[in-house]
């Protein structure tokens, strides 16, 4: 194969994980259950501002977080890192 072939872009979507080179499919699944209204609004949200569903809620418990008094902001911190230190 020529130079040219290798430095072409590869085939399909780049990786879209949070952080460079994560895959999404490599994330944990999460499965919930919302009210319809919900469920409803994720779908708009999404199209609307092009997100995917996943990055419009990992935003929004951001934003909760941030709306916490600081010292509940650091026991949410605390325990996870426990969790992701128990693996």
């Amino acid at each position: 194969m020529s130079e040219e072939a290798h430095s072409r872009r590869r085939v399909g979507r780049p990786p879209a994980g949070a952080r460079e080179g994560e895959k999404v499919k490599d994330y944990p699944q999460l499965s919930v259950r919302v009210p319809i209204e919900m469920k409803a609004r994720l779908n708009a949200l999404s199209a609307v501002t092009g997100l995917a569903q996943w990055r419009v809620i990992v935003q929004a418990i951001d934003c909760f977080l941030r709306d916490l008094p600081p010292p509940d902001q650091e026991l949410v911190d605390g325990l996870c890192q426990r969790l992701l230190r128990a693996g």
